[in-house]
């Protein structure tokens, strides 16, 4: 018997604000977090333009702690702090052998292993910092989540890229509804706005010119002068418990969880499938028992790049047929941009506050339609004193890796 999950917690670090609450405001207003990379290097960069987070983490942690972690983990652990205390959770022993922890991270301890580069090749130093490979390693955020509450469950790091975060709450969530935990604490992290991570990028050509005019306006998705992603950084973590546990201790009950689909393209290392992408949305719909028509909102994965925004248009279009054409559908990444690893839940998150606050955040940035990307994208202003009882967030990553989650208004 499958078993019903709940979201009754939820904990964000982003570009667009350091809660929920703040986020919300800033993405339904239509306020970016991309601006001018803050760092020294950015004059060596042809891309000057990232959506960073304002972040001290003296506000989160002692002056040890801070030496130690890596910012993705301070990230990570931020976020799950303020996912616990919006559930409000409390497990004694033997609830903790029950309860986990999934965590997506694309590059894990980039800014360590930036560091160690710095003092070996360039201060020629023969030693790097004594902690180096547990600030660097890409399981540490879901391991210190982990040892923070005791959590004595399954903890397993996910990294598919862009899907990393996406994977971790679709695999979170079947490890509840098919009874191997009562409790999971998921979502992702990723901090890697580093001097080589740019360079790398920029090697790819796949980064978004910076708008001459206004720099926080040079993500634009589904724009026909669309010229590719802007980085982000950031981490977002929810709280899954079975229904029943849920309900029983009066939690915050966000929403339920009803489908997750994933599918790899098996195609190639960078280019998305439009046979992976629709697919991965039809087995969401069917892990869900659900017909397409029943979908009320869509967070796209919209990276603002020219293939991913065609094959995403398409691949809604492929699956709900005539239907796709009446269903909003917003790229919140035009406001605190591409966060890789934590891609999937900061955006899972947005369709939550979605059923929520029964509003919709618009794709900004969107003054030039793409005729080939014809849905309704929200363009600009976004959308309140809507009904919304069904939520989509479709995330699609370099290699080929599909996940969709599916989440209704309880």
């Amino acid at each position: 018997m499958r078993r019903r999950v709940a979201v009754t917690g939820m904990g964000i670090i982003s570009p667009c604000g350091n809660n929920t609450s703040d986020f919300w405001a800033k993405i339904t207003a239509g306020k970016s977090g991309v601006r001018k990379i803050s760092s020294e290097y950015s004059n060596l960069l042809s891309a000057k333009i990232a959506a960073e987070v304002d972040f001290n983490p003296s506000d989160y942690f002692g002056k040890k702690q801070v030496s130690y972690l890596d910012r993705v983990n301070q990230f990570a652990l931020a976020a799950a702090s303020g996912a616990w205390k919006d559930a409000a959770l409390s497990l004694d022993a033997k609830e903790k052998e029950r309860s986990g922890v999934y965590m997506g991270v694309g590059l894990g301890g980039a800014n360590a292993i930036e560091d160690g580069y710095v003092r070996l090749f360039k201060q020629n130093e023969d030693r790097v910092k004594p902690l180096s490979v547990l600030m660097i390693m890409n399981n540490a955020s879901a391991s210190y989540i982990s040892i923070e509450y005791g959590l004595t469950g399954p903890c397993l790091t996910i990294s598919t890229a862009c899907a990393s975060s996406a994977n971790a709450i679709g695999e979170a969530f079947r490890q509840i509804r098919d009874g191997y935990a009562d409790v999971m604490l998921a979502g992702g992290a990723e901090s890697f706005l580093t001097y080589g991570v740019f360079r790398s990028w920029e090697a790819l050509r796949v980064l978004a010119a910076e708008d001459p005019e206004d720099p926080s306006k040079s993500c634009k998705p589904f724009s026909k002068n669309r010229s590719g992603l802007v980085l982000g950084e950031g981490a977002a973590v929810v709280v899954l418990e079975e229904m029943e546990r849920a309900v029983r201790r009066g939690a915050p009950l966000y929403a339920e969880i009803i489908g997750y689909g994933s599918t790899s393209d098996a195609f190639h290392i960078t280019k998305p499938s439009l046979e992976g992408q629709s697919r991965a949305i039809s087995e969401a719909l069917g892990d869900a028992r659900i017909s397409p028509n029943t979908v009320d909102y869509i967070n796209a994965h919209g990276t603002a790049t020219q293939w991913n925004d065609l094959l995403e248009t398409q691949a809604v279009k492929k699956v709900f047929g005539d239907d796709a054409y009446k269903i909003p559908i917003s790229s919140t990444k035009s406001m605190h941009g591409h966060t890789i690893g934590a891609a999937g839940a900061i955006e899972f998150i947005v369709s939550l506050l979605v059923l929520k606050n029964q509003a919709i955040p618009p794709t900004i940035n969107l003054d030039q339609p793409d005729p080939e990307c014809d849905l309704d994208y929200v363009p600009n202003i976004g959308r309140n004193g809507v009904r919304v009882n069904t939520v989509m967030s479709n995330s699609f990553a370099f290699g080929g890796t599909n996940a969709v989650l599916l989440a209704r208004k309880i």
